[in-house]
């Protein structure tokens, strides 16, 4: 088997020389010479630079980096984690596991992430940084708003989700050939744990220890209100994506039953003396919701039919890159 480290990196030059040492030192590991890890016999370490303007990609080859690819301008994060994605299945990787390059998650704790893969128990494992092991240092509000937005997802779409934006994490080949990635402007990270779990591949979250270093500056967005924004959005489109009939559907009958009860209200007062004008806002109102409440549950009916259809799309781009990354 062939296992690919991928490491996006930003002008990460101070830093990612002893990421990739540390790498390298965690293959000495029992996992990969006695335990689960045995089977796989090839293992290499790609860094995505994402048009650094210091000497990331110099420093990545004099640690011994296997594959650098670099491109200009910075495109952000979604863009460095396609590029990985296709880069690992046209090499015939068989797993890929996303690490940062700051040197915040330990690579010894690689192996806790492929585990469940290698034993056929999950398809993505995506590091866990609110579990048995707390984040040390965190910024109180990324991680409230983090757990927030994971509950209420995980709710949305009858799945529990544990953390969303931890870019620690590790996929097997039918993840990597089953992802879609269409945003690239911004983080894949919520992106592609909705786009998995819509596709129902096994997802797994895993606690691993993480530092926060206190000198530690955002390289995705500067501004936490960005930040929301961009990720409100990503979240937003992925989940109408993936579960139409309740993104529309749900408001809408929650109008539709509002209207029906609007309208009850104006009988029951109506035929107690059979005047119209004292309970008119009940029937401008009632009438109002009614008819938004119809216009979402068409639009959930239509959504679901263009789901039909892009799942019908995705299956046949699943085959396409199946036949095009076929591992000789």
């Amino acid at each position: 088997m062939k296992l690919i480290i991928n490491i996006p990196a930003y002008n990460e030059e101070s830093i990612i020389g002893e990421t990739i040492v540390n790498i390298k030192k965690s293959f000495t590991d029992n996992f990969y010479q006695k335990e689960e890890g045995i089977i796989i016999t090839e293992k290499i370490i790609q860094v995505i630079d994402d048009g650094s303007t210091d000497k990331t990609a110099a420093v990545s080859k004099e640690n011994g980096a296997d594959i650098i690819i670099s491109y200009y301008p910075n495109r952000r994060l979604a863009y460095s984690f396609k590029r990985a994605v296709e880069n690992s299945l046209a090499l015939g990787a068989d797993l890929m596991v996303n690490i940062d390059a700051d040197g915040q998650f330990n690579p010894q704790d690689i192996p806790t992430l492929l585990k469940p893969i290698l034993n056929n128990q999950a398809d993505m494992v995506i590091a866990n940084r609110f579990g048995k092991h707390k984040a040390t240092n965190i910024p109180l509000l990324r991680k409230v708003l983090n757990q927030t937005a994971s509950y209420l997802i995980g709710f949305f779409l009858g799945h529990k989700t544990n953390d969303l934006t931890c870019g620690f994490r590790a996929h097997n080949r039918e993840t990597l050939l089953r992802f879609n990635l269409t945003n690239i402007h911004f983080t894949y990270t919520q992106e592609t744990i909705i786009d998995a779990i819509g596709k129902n591949l096994k997802l797994q979250w895993v606690s691993v220890p993480v530092t926060y270093f206190d000198d530690r500056k955002a390289k995705i967005t500067k501004s936490i209100f960005k930040f929301i924004n961009n990720s409100s959005k990503i979240i937003i489109k992925a989940i109408r994506d993936v579960r139409p009939l309740k993104f529309f559907g749900w408001p809408g009958l929650f109008l539709f039953s509002i209207g029906i009860v609007g309208f009850i209200i104006f009988a029951f007062n109506y035929f107690q003396n059979f005047k119209i004008s004292p309970f008119l806002h009940y029937i401008i109102f009632s009438s109002i919701a009614l008819l938004l409440g119809i216009q979402l549950i068409i639009f959930a009916l239509i959504a679901d039919m263009i789901k039909s259809n892009r799942q019908l799309t995705e299956e046949f781009m699943y085959q396409w890159k199946k036949d095009k990354y076929n591992k000789k």
